[in-house]
């Protein structure tokens, strides 16, 4: 059975299951997506999916049940309260689904598993995907220069966080209940 984590105006957030797993490798090494993440292997997503720590989502619309992406979560038994997202991939861009989805993802985050901050790494030239987070409250905490090897040169990651008091923040003074 297909549990929902977060429901939104067009889009929901669902936990994958292993049906799920040819599209989450398809979508992770698609043109478009492939050159801002490290992309995994079917097995490694296989091994994430069944991981305490880890959970893999579909970004799915709701009238269709179409895949539009998925994320990739990691940290769900920090101690420090502390999740990351890992892989945020948006796999039908232009059509606003990245604002929707960081939406679901912060509610389901701060409101529903009561974390304290959540971060990501976002390469420094991914400027639709910084708009994005940025655009969501995120705040670039960090610049890791030449920090991986891709293709045989180094590139940057940006380091990104939101805290629960700035996500609650931002939900108040955009006038919604929090």
């Amino acid at each position: 059975m297909e549990k929902i984590v977060q429901e939104g105006k067009r889009l929901r957030l669902r936990q994958a299951v292993e049906a799920d797993l040819d599209y989450i490798t398809e979508a992770d090494h698609r043109p478009g997506n492939a050159e801002f993440v490290m992309a995994d292997t079917r097995e490694t997503h296989a091994r994430l999916m069944a991981g305490p720590d880890t959970m893999q989502l579909i970004v799915e619309r709701k009238d269709t049940r179409e895949a539009v992406g998925f994320l990739l979560i990691a940290g769900l038994t920090s101690p420090d309260k502390e999740m990351e997202w890992r892989r945020v991939i948006i796999d039908a861009k232009g059509q606003g689904y990245g604002h929707e989805t960081m939406e679901l993802v912060e509610a389901w985050a701060f409101e529903t598993m009561k974390f304290h901050r959540a971060w990501l790494d976002c390469k420094d030239y991914n400027a639709r995907a910084l708009h994005v987070y940025e655009a969501a409250g995120m705040q670039r905490e960090a610049l890791l220069r030449e920090t991986i090897l891709v293709n045989g040169h180094y590139e940057n990651l940006v380091i990104m966080a939101i805290l629960d008091r700035e996500y609650f923040a931002r939900k108040k003074a955009a006038g919604k209940d929090a």
